[in-house]
C-alpha cells in the first residue's frame, strides 16, 4: 500500500490515474479508482460470498461522512453541523440496533465495507481536532465501529491515524 499526498501527487500517479481520486487498485492488470467501483469490480471477479447490499439498504449510513466532513471542518460550534451528524449516526445506531451487527443483518456487505475507513477517519480525524468521538448514547454505532475495526481485512489496509491526521490538516487549518 502506498500513500498519496493529496496536495501533492506524484507524476506517476497521475499518469496511471488522470482524475487522482484515491483510493486506486489494480486489477487484472487494470487500474480502478473510487471506493464504491472498487467494491463493485471486486464482487464481479470474487462473487462468493456475495457483498451485494440490497438497494433498500444501500443508502444506510450515506450521509454520515458528508456531515462529518462538516463538522470537522467548522468553525462555528453553534451551526448545526455538529447536531447533524449527530443525526446521522443516531439514524444509522437505531439501524444496527434492529438489523445488525452489519448493515445487511448477520453478514458484511459491500456497504459496511465502504463505510468502515471513512467511520475509521472519522474517529481519528475529530478525535486530533475537535477532541470529539461517538457518545456512549449510540452504543450500537460504536460496537459497530468495533467490529468493522477489528477485521482482518480492515487492519491490513488502514491508513496510521497520523497519516489520516496529516491529510485532513489542510481542511482542517484552510
Amino acid at each position: 500500500m502506498k500513500l498519496i499526498d493529496l496536495a501533492n501527487k506524484p507524476e506517476w500517479f497521475l499518469k496511471i490515474n488522470p482524475e487522482g481520486k484515491v483510493p486506486l487498485i489494480k486489477l487484472d492488470d487494470k487500474w480502478i479508482a473510487d471506493s464504491d467501483v472498487i467494491t463493485q469490480s471486486l464482487e464481479e471477479k470474487y462473487p462468493d460470498p456475495p457483498l451485494a447490499t440490497p438497494p433498500e439498504k444501500a443508502s444506510v449510513g450515506s450521509k454520515i461522512f458528508s456531515t462529518f466532513i462538516s463538522f470537522l471542518k467548522s468553525k462555528d460550534p453553534s451551526d448545526g453541523t455538529e447536531q447533524a451528524l449527530l443525526n446521522e449516526l443516531t439514524s444509522f445506531n437505531d439501524h444496527i440496533k434492529e438489523h445488525g451487527p452489519f448493515v445487511n443483518g448477520k453478514e458484511v456487505s459491500a456497504v459496511d465495507l465502504a463505510l468502515g475507513p471513512k467511520l475509521y477517519h472519522l474517529e481519528i480525524a475529530l478525535g486530533h481536532y475537535k477532541k470529539w468521538s461517538v457518545p456512549d448514547s449510540l452504543p450500537y454505532m460504536k460496537s459497530y465501529m468495533k467490529r468493522i475495526f477489528s477485521m482482518d481485512s480492515f487492519i491490513k489496509t488502514r491508513a496510521q491515524p497520523e497519516d489520516v491526521i496529516a491529510g485532513w490538516r489542510p481542511k482542517v487549518m484552510g
